[in-house]
């Protein structure tokens, strides 16, 4: 970690960046991972020209969004990426996770607003604030960024028994997309993680909101591809419940994989992506960077060193 100062006398910590690629035939998966969004412009106190084609990415965001304010935590470089050799491409990034987030442009009314007023009479100049013009709990129904997929209904559901096996896990990687603690009356969070099998991945985006004794959200977006087909399959649920609705000891409340089963299901549809069919490069690929480890139908594992064996 080094300080670096650039344009204006402004002192910007420099973070590297994690990156690593792996190749599972006919995948090409690479992820990044890194420090959290700066608070300012780190390239002028004036902030970088609305046609500036190097724009820092704080002033990205910025324009992009036109949100009164980002979450306490947004990781701009925590990307993963997924290409086929056909060039289809699927990929999860805070950015676009962001961008369905209501801004003010539509008149969203929350339901839990009010109760949350009521219970938490201290934070109502924030309630105030926030509440009106946009989704202070940055709830976000984002799937992926996809290109080179035929989008399709479908009646073919994602085999939970069949992920419920135990198979080796040659590669899994967990990222924290943003995340927000809502001036400490709970937690927003969205976040991306993979497992890949000799026989198939699957990919489990999450957004997760608690709203200290008012409500609950589950958003979650599963995608599983069996090596092999040319197809994924992608399931989309949301789940929510007032916290008096929810008959389970609060300590449930806090780990979304304990909770989900416990709040009714709001909205649930299946997708099936079609791939496309031309190759963009030589299917002459080999896995890497084995790992040995064991996971559940939602890709929580219990070990990531790939010195350590499943039981």
């Amino acid at each position: 970690m080094t300080a670096i100062k650039v344009q204006g006398g402004i002192d910007i910590l420099r973070l590297p960046v994690n990156e690593k690629e792996h190749i599972f035939p006919p995948w090409h998966v690479k992820y990044t991972q890194s420090h959290i969004l700066h608070s300012k412009c780190s390239k002028s106190e004036n902030a970088c020209g609305d046609n500036d084609a190097d724009a820092c990415q704080f002033c990205i965001y910025n324009r992009t969004l036109e949100l009164p304010h980002m979450p306490d935590m947004v990781f701009p470089n925590n990307i993963l990426t997924l290409k086929h050799v056909s060039g289809a491409v699927l990929q999860f990034n805070a950015l676009d996770a962001l961008r369905r987030v209501s801004n003010g442009k539509i008149q969203l009314q929350l339901a839990c607003a009010e109760a949350w007023k009521e219970s938490r009479a201290e934070s109502s100049e924030y309630l105030e604030e926030k509440v009106k013009p946009f989704d202070w709990t940055f709830t976000t129904d984002y799937m992926g960024t996809m290109t080179g997929f035929e989008i399709r209904e479908t009646d073919e559901r994602i085999d939970v028994e069949k992920l419920r096996r135990k198979e080796k896990i040659v590669f899994y990687h967990d990222l924290t997309l943003f995340e927000d603690e809502l001036h400490d009356n709970g937690i927003a969070v969205s976040s991306v993680k993979i497992r890949i099998m000799p026989s198939s991945f699957f990919v489990l985006l999450r957004y997760f909101l608690r709203v200290d004794n008012v409500m609950l959200r589950v958003v979650d977006t599963r995608i599983y591809h069996e090596f092999g087909s040319d197809y994924l399959l992608r399931e989309f649920t949301s789940r929510e419940a007032k916290v008096q609705d929810i008959h389970v000891p609060p300590t449930l409340f806090v780990e979304p994989n304990d909770i989900a089963p416990h709040l009714p299901v709001i909205n649930r549809f299946h997708h099936k992506l079609i791939i496309g069919s031309k190759p963009t490069q030589s299917a002459k690929l080999g896995l890497t960077e084995k790992q040995n480890v064991d996971a559940d139908p939602d890709g929580n594992v219990s070990s990531t060193s790939a010195s350590e064996s499943t039981t």
